[in-house]
């Protein structure tokens, strides 16, 4: 394991809260950077932007919010883990991180032990996934139709055009082609890529899935591949 690889960028307005969650993470092994404003964390994190494997955002705060903050970072990697903090706990602040592209969402007052429960499961499943293309004679790739997903590279194409993925997504996408025709239940979804000790809430599936629909489908609307089973799931159609 590297330096940069446990390396977290941390925006959070409230001094007290910003060294309380350093102290705590550090404790853990985390090299944990501390930033006050969504502008110093857009700055800090052009100037590295492969130095983080996550980034730790509050939703309010001055200047740029969290949300804004979230849809720039996302612009510039889309293998950073993000994780939203807030002191809102309304469904759709939950949504729209999710939606911009964050992989979780932690409602304050959070206890120690529930954020770095979260940081370690999404630290997993991203550690366990190349971040970056390897070149390979015997490329591994699941086939559906006009898509192909490239399980060493991590890339996805539809009629050989790539579309970008967050980690999230790819697992997602992942599970589909693997069990394609297949009703997939929402908890074996979320056992299988937030891990059996996530926390948070299962409509956290149903989030990621509408934001895979808008990559994947000609019509997110009224998708032809990725489709709801109502009161179960969802499943892949071929």
């Amino acid at each position: 394991m590297n330096n940069n690889e446990k390396k977290i960028l941390l925006c959070e307005d409230e001094d007290s809260i910003r060294d309380f969650v350093i102290i705590n993470l550090e404790r853990f092994g985390y090299k944990v950077t501390g930033v006050g404003s969504g502008e110093e964390a857009i700055e800090k994190f052009k100037a590295t932007p492969n130095d983080f494997i996550m980034v730790l955002l509050d939703v309010m705060l001055p200047g740029i919010d969290g949300f804004t903050v979230c849809k720039e970072i996302r612009k510039i990697n889309n293998v950073v883990g993000i994780i939203m903090l807030s002191a809102k706990s309304q469904e759709m602040d939950k949504v729209n991180g999710l939606m911009l592209g964050a992989d979780d969402y932690i409602t304050k007052p959070f206890s120690p032990s529930e954020l770095t429960a979260r940081i370690d499961a999404l630290f997993r499943r991203i550690s366990s996934s190349p971040v970056t293309p390897m070149i390979s004679q015997n490329v591994d790739e699941l086939v559906s139709g006009d898509f192909i997903l490239n399980t060493r590279s991590h890339v996805l194409t539809k009629k050989d055009e790539i579309i970008d993925l967050t980690q999230v997504e790819f697992q997602l996408m992942e599970q589909f082609l693997k069990n394609p025709n297949t009703a997939l239940e929402r908890t074996v979804l979320l056992t299988n890529i937030w891990g059996e000790d996530f926390f948070g809430d299962e409509k956290i599936v149903d989030v990621n899935v509408r934001r895979l629909r808008m990559k994947i489908e000609d019509d997110p609307s009224a998708p032809q591949h990725l489709s709801t089973v109502w009161g179960f799931g969802y499943k892949w159609i071929e």
